[in-house]
């Protein structure tokens, strides 16, 4: 009885791998390395019997025009090891491999495994020490630089894809970083934007560079002018986290939408006004505010809390005075929608993954690679972006209650 092919491959495996060492498998001069060197020669071999039109030494190929005409060495690099292969060639030159295309030095799957590293924040030189060590592969920064420079066309066009008509709901935040401009390491900020779409999933609209002092209305008019000229024409709410000058960029733009600040960060800001004795008092009065149960109710609260504590802390009371207009929108909510709305927590889960990638990299070399590692970041993170949020069909019904006629349904 014939052996089952997968037995038949387990049993060739085991004869090639008995007895050798794992530097004799994954070296340079190793099996693997041999086995994709041969790999790469046939498959060439084959793509040169295409292109000619017959197989070699093949009795209909002669007195042809064109024929084979050799090979030449071109070392190449792949994710486990350096190899060098036969690259097959054609008296007329016109023959262009697939696989491995003419300057092209590293086989697929090499550029991927440098993506990967980079958006994880690994700066160039770690890099190259990473693939040195672990794949014995000599690569220069500038090889890396090249690499991951072929991003900056996704990010233009990502940057300028064109958005659905309409979201729900916005998430606006910032977050720092440091960047090299001449000879001095200044601070930057990186605006972001995320919205959830029709369906509930997450969906992040674009990044901005800009200096810290950078969230006014200008700024932030010129980032919702963008949005509207690729196509964003409404949304319901906007969450930001008190980002100065926003409510005045929305008015502008898009004068029906609502903005709602953060009340997470509206709690944690005014305990910064209070001694430690105090702060669990503060936030229980706090938390009777924005869970009381509707707009009126919240309003009683707040005077309570000023009642009390105005002698003692005088500035939170004024705080939230001012700011009470986009304080209370989420009011109009059940409570199940009303997290979606009063934080935002689903903008800062983003920001918490990138700030590890920020970390590992110290001071950024220009604004060029704070784009593309942030660019990468996000597509990784963009990975676990699988679920709608939780409840969204009787949150978006209840959307479409409150705001008639504009929600699509």
């Amino acid at each position: 009885m014939a052996k089952e092919p997968k037995a038949r491959v387990d049993e060739l495996l085991d004869s090639l791998l008995e007895g050798k060492k794992p530097e004799e498998i994954l070296g340079n001069e190793g099996l693997l390395a041999e086995l994709t060197k041969r790999l790469v020669e046939r498959a060439l071999e084959g793509e040169m019997t295409a292109h000619l039109g017959y197989e070699k030494h093949a009795p209909e190929g002669r007195n042809r025009k064109n024929s084979r005409n050799g090979r030449v060495a071109k070392r190449v690099k792949t994710d486990t090891a350096e190899v060098e292969v036969a690259v097959p060639r054609d008296r007329e030159g016109s023959f262009e491999p697939r696989l491995l295309p003419k300057r092209r030095r590293r086989l697929p799957g090499f550029d991927e495994k440098v993506l990967s590293l980079y958006a994880r924040g690994m700066p160039t030189r770690e890099i190259q020490g990473h693939l040195k060590e672990l794949y014995k592969v000599e690569v220069s920064p500038s090889l890396i630089s090249v690499v991951t420079d072929a991003v900056l066309e996704d990010v233009k066009a990502w940057q300028a894809r064109p958005l659905d008509r309409f979201y729900p709901v916005i998430f606006l935040d910032a977050l720092h970083v440091k960047v090299r401009r001449e000879r001095h390491v200044e601070p930057c900020a990186v605006y972001v934007a995320l919205a959830l779409n029709i369906e509930g999933h997450k969906e992040l609209l674009g990044l901005w560079l800009g200096d810290t002092e950078g969230e006014g209305a200008r700024f932030w008019l010129s980032v919702l002018t963008e949005l509207k000229n690729r196509g964003l024409e409404d949304f319901l709410i906007a969450a930001v986290d008190g980002l100065k000058g926003f409510p005045d960029a929305i008015a502008a733009v898009y004068p029906r939408s609502q903005v709602q600040l953060c009340i997470v960060h509206m709690v944690r800001n005014s305990l910064r006004y209070v001694s430690w004795k105090h702060r669990k008092a503060v936030a229980r009065d706090l938390r009777r505010i924005y869970t009381a149960p509707n707009a009126d109710a919240a309003e009683q609260q707040l005077e309570a809390f000023c009642e009390q504590w105005d002698d003692i802390t005088p500035l939170i009371g004024r705080i939230w005075r001012t700011h009470w207009p986009n304080l209370i929108p989420f009011f109009d909510f059940p409570p199940a929608i009303r997290k979606v709305i009063y934080t935002t927590n689903a903008i800062e889960s983003i920001q918490a993954q990138l700030r590890g990638v920020i970390k590992k990299r110290g001071a950024f070399p220009n604004d060029t690679s704070v784009l593309k590692v942030l660019y990468l970041a996000l597509l990784k993170a963009k990975e676990r972006w699988t679920m709608p949020v939780l409840d969204w069909p009787p949150a978006l019904y209840h959307f479409s209650l409150v705001f008639p006629g504009r929600v699509p349904l």
